[in-house]
């Protein structure tokens, strides 16, 4: 029996979330509205994702209410991650730590730890200082050991993103 050629009309929560989700570029979109991503161009430029693929992506996104479009200071439309999309969080740190442990040799590429004691938080996202769990607004990314090693892209994007940073906090280019 051939795949349906969409999850629209099942009644499990795996498969109606990767009609949202599952699509190659999305959660790569997603994850860069995470680090500070906002403008169109921007994403394009870190991602070198086609334009046309970005714009049928973000605008259901917007359609879903993952992200909202917003007037950004240089009077373009901006996207940032609605209350719906923070909750991705827990699905985008998970993604990193496994990535991390089965496909960066070098150790992980990036390092999140807790902005307000600087304690390194662990694959459930809780610190090892305080022993909190750690709000995404609360997160400071960071270049970790293996970040170095393989090819690194050099656009303005990336080298905004490849400095410490809190999450969420808008990438200016």
């Amino acid at each position: 029996m051939p795949l349906p050629s969409d999850y629209s009309g099942q009644t499990c929560s795996v498969a109606r979330s990767l009609e949202v989700l599952g699509e190659r570029w999305t959660l790569l979109i997603v994850r860069d509205a995470f680090f500070g991503v906002r403008r169109f161009g921007d994403f394009v430029a870190h991602l070198d994702i086609p334009r046309a693929v970005l714009a049928t992506r973000l605008k259901a996104l917007v359609a879903e209410g993952v992200l909202a479009r917003a007037p950004g200071e240089s009077g373009r439309d901006e996207y940032e991650l609605t209350d719906k999309g923070t909750k991705l969080w827990p699905v985008v740190r998970d993604l990193m730590a496994w990535g991390d442990e089965f496909y960066a040799p070098a150790g992980a590429l990036r390092i999140l730890r807790h902005d307000a004691d600087g304690g390194v938080l662990d694959r459930h996202g809780r610190c090892a200082t305080c022993g909190l769990i750690v709000a995404v607004a609360e997160t400071t990314i960071e270049p970790g050991p293996g970040f170095g090693h393989g090819g690194r892209r050099d656009d303005a994007v990336s080298r905004a993103i490849a400095r410490s940073r809190r999450l969420l906090e808008p990438v200016r280019t």
